[in-house]
């Protein structure tokens, strides 16, 4: 492993490429897929996945987080023997599980279509329903990975799920709408698509691990290292993993009841059963996949967070684990602030780019004033998942699991207040996703303070960081308007140059303020950057 991969930065840097190219090719695909599907398939397509979602987060979110926790605590105690014990349990445990959770979805898919009273989604269920059990055994080869600290098959693996998608989904779906001429078949085939792709990437999962096999024969046996019994592992894996795995349920649970709730209550308000799915796809398909692109940094660095504090504090380092928390939330803060004032300030122009052609002029005005709302939930996002990453590696996954679901609970009972009213409808639907995460950033930055010894920068992680992403965010905004206005009355090429100009415009001037006002220090970049930026700062 190189030094590289071991560095949080270093970590984050290849799960955060990579994180993002998959948003954005996620994006690009929904694009052509809306053309196949109409913005009726849409809303459909967007029902489906939050029980598929659901369901993944169950059966396959805690225990590669537990693996790779364990095993950067063995490995770093010089004990790769019970590193491997872990690997292997963790291994048949998610094999149950993914076939469980497979044949429950199939099994279920009827009832599941009725309780959203939405007959056309029973095919979809049982198309994606095999890819869960490829991502349970996937993932536990992911968690092996990363507790090497090898995350590059991790991001590669992410790369080819969504590559699989683009060249499986569409065809699949465009064969079931214009070839037999049904929504409801296209929005299966491009389901399916998503089964085939996971698969594939679990194939790359698989021989990555047939060429690692070895790593752990290379580090060397403490011979009074004591092996674990195979209930102990069991006990242990569970420990960590049910606390992290219920957390992770919070956010799918969300969107699955959003699911549920959302077209209800929009019929409530008075809109028609299509019209409120139609209403309902542009907001949980655009706008939540657009918030996702930058949202992908803050994924990798929760993932990377979680091994590295682990390690930390298997070696008794306290001074390690509180500077890699203050940068870890530093990153965040960074990340976050700019892209969510960014993303906030071009949302009309990125869905008329983007979205033109599959959505009604009146659709794209109300999916822009949710983007609006929505983009300012990606750096309270990202907080979260670093904040979940500190404590789930010291041992205190149960805290943010609390949180989270406090935050849901007021999201849900947020969305039955707001949606409901006819002058608010979808609109309470992203101010409900703000109270929830704020309601669960808070107390989390509290519990990592307390449990690493960190004492909070205000300055540093706060206010520096939107200042420059203030100032970024004023100069977007005098560009787009002096120069480019109204971007219904724009060409797709002009607005591509317009989205470009001011996306470059804004991260250069942010980059630039946010080294002289030592935002960011060269300490906290990656190698070669580092000595360039170190060289400027001096």
């Amino acid at each position: 492993m190189t030094q590289k991969q071991k560095s949080i930065v270093g970590g984050v840097s290849i799960l955060g490429v990579a994180g993002i190219i998959c948003k954005v090719v996620g994006v690009l695909y929904r694009i052509p897929l809306l053309n196949i599907i109409t913005d009726y398939g849409t809303g459909i397509y967007s029902i489906v996945f939050p029980t598929y979602n659901l369901l993944l987060a169950v059966s396959s979110a805690g225990l590669p987080v537990a693996i790779s926790r364990m095993m950067a605590h063995h490995i770093t105690r010089e004990d790769p023997a019970n590193a491997r014990r872990i690997f292997h349990s963790a291994l048949r445990i998610l094999l149950i599980l993914g076939v469980l959770t497979s044949v429950l979805m199939m099994a279920l898919s009827g009832v599941l279509a009725e309780m959203h009273n939405r007959p056309t989604t029973r095919l979809g269920f049982i198309a994606i329903a095999p890819s869960l059990l490829c991502v349970c055994v996937m993932s536990a080869y992911r968690g092996y990975q990363q507790g090497l600290r090898n995350m590059v098959p991790t991001a590669v693996s992410q790369l080819i799920e969504q590559l699989g998608r683009v060249l499986v989904s569409l065809p699949l779906a465009y064969v079931g709408t214009r070839v037999y001429g049904s929504i409801e078949l296209g929005v299966a085939g491009a389901l399916l698509g998503t089964t085939f792709a996971e698969g594939i990437a679990l194939l790359y999962m698989l021989i990555q691990n047939g060429k690692s096999a070895h790593a752990l024969d290379e580090i060397r046996q403490d011979p009074q290292a004591r092996a674990l019994s195979g209930r102990e592992i069991l006990r242990r894996l569970l420990l960590v993993a049910v606390p992290i795995t219920l957390g992770a349920c919070i956010v799918p649970l969300a969107s699955f009841v959003d699911s549920y709730m959302i077209c209800p209550l929009l019929e409530t308000a008075g809109f028609g059963e299509a019209a409120a799915t139609k209403l309902y796809g542009a907001y949980a398909g655009p706008v939540i996949t657009l918030i996702n692109v930058p949202t992908a940094i803050a994924m990798a660095m929760g993932t990377n967070l979680v091994p590295d504090i682990a390690a930390g504090l298997a070696r008794g380092d306290r001074p390690y684990v509180i500077r890699e928390t203050g940068i870890g939330l530093k990153m965040a803060a960074v990340v976050g602030f700019p892209c969510s004032i960014g993303m906030s300030i071009l949302a009309k122009p990125i869905l008329y780019l983007c979205y033109r052609g599959g959505y009604s002029v009146e659709l794209l005005n109300t999916a822009s004033e949710l983007l609006q709302i929505s983009a300012l939930t990606i750096v309270l996002f990202t907080m979260v998942q670093a904040t979940s990453g500190i404590l789930q590696g010291a041992g205190k996954q149960h805290i943010p699991m609390i949180t989270l679901f406090i935050g849901v609970a007021m999201k849900i009972a947020l969305n039955y207040t707001l949606v409901r009213q006819p002058g608010v409808n979808i609109h309470g639907a992203p101010w409900a996703s703000l109270l929830c995460y704020t309601a669960s950033m808070v107390p989390n930055l509290y519990y990592v303070c307390k449990c690493t010894g960190y004492r909070f920068d205000v300055v540093g992680v706060i206010l520096k960081p939107l200042a420059c992403s203030a100032l970024m965010g004023l100069a977007v905004w005098e560009i787009w308007t002096i120069f480019f206005g109204d971007p219904g009355r724009l060409n797709g090429f002009v607005l591509v140059t317009g989205i470009l100009v001011c996306v470059a415009a804004g991260a250069v001037l942010y980059g630039i303020v946010a080294l002289l006002t030592r935002t960011v220090n060269a300490e906290n970049l990656p190698g070669k950057v580092q000595r360039i930026v170190g060289r400027f700062q001096k």
